[in-house]
């Protein structure tokens, strides 16, 4: 059982490293190891899931009210587009979870494939932002880009890459602009994060349900909203590479922590 600190701490590097393009799978499995603390467990792990997804919910609430009104045959829009679209770019992520769990539970959140996945992804969103087209609004969202979009996001899997790191690289390479890329990468993180909480409520029980649980989900929650916001903001104005650089910084913190102990 984690201390209400540790969830709060969790909870605050979850909601804002979920949303950012740093990794917080990352985080999670970086955090405990820097300051020897047990793994927190998959309850724990749902309250943060459930935390950033109420962070969605919250502030795209509108966006997704239209989204399922369109695509479901509301008037006065075209009612086949973007909700199946983002039902599209979210099945390469869901089978990878299904496919990779137990690796993702294991293999992958080893702290030397955890900093290599960091500088890599760090590297091609650098590559993609600095190279890739400016004018293309989130309305060209389309089937193949869909599909391009959600493999990438496929990859996050392994901690270190980022979901929202790669969808944004994806996007931006794509031709997206900063914004755009950023605001379908925040949508198609909705579908992908409830389905992978509500996917590990199944094995929770009343013994999981403790105060720790509900600091976890609110902190996140809290947290993820300021990061959303902070980022649709922040790249209306500037590019991606601070993420970057901060990226290769850990990353290379970890192998030096890693070679150290040796």
């Amino acid at each position: 059982m984690i201390s209400i600190f540790q969830a709060m701490a969790l909870g605050l590097v979850q909601g804002l490293t979920e949303f950012l393009p740093v990794s917080s799978s990352a985080h999670l499995v970086l955090l405990p190891w820097f300051f020897g603390w047990r793994d927190p467990g998959l309850a724990f792990d749902v309250a943060l899931h459930l935390g950033t997804l109420l962070a969605l919910l919250i502030y795209f609430f509108r966006d997704w009210l239209d989204i399922f009104r369109t695509g479901l045959g509301g008037a006065g829009k075209s009612p086949q587009k973007t909700l199946w679209l983002l039902a599209l770019g979210s099945l390469p992520g869901a089978l990878a979870g299904v496919l990779f769990e137990k690796q993702a539970e294991g293999f992958f959140r080893s702290p030397l494939l955890v900093a290599v996945a960091l500088a890599v992804a760090g590297v091609l969103l650098y590559l993609a932002d600095l190279w890739g087209r400016r004018a293309k609004e989130a309305t060209g969202f389309s089937v193949s880009s869909a599909i391009f979009i959600g493999l990438a996001q496929a990859a996050a899997i392994v901690p270190g890459v980022s979901r929202s790191g790669a969808t944004i690289t994806a996007a931006r390479a794509l031709g997206f602009n900063r914004e755009a890329a950023a605001r379908l990468s925040f949508l198609l993180a909705t579908p992908i994060t409830a389905g992978a909480a509500f996917y590990a409520l199944r094995s929770l029980n009343s013994a999981d349900i403790t105060p720790a649980f509900f600091v976890g989900i609110v902190v996140a929650a809290l947290a993820g909203l300021l990061a959303i916001r902070f980022l649709l903001r922040y790249v209306a104005r500037a590019s991606y590479r601070p993420f970057v650089w901060y990226r290769l910084v850990l990353a290379a913190l970890v192998v030096i922590i890693i070679v150290s102990s040796k």
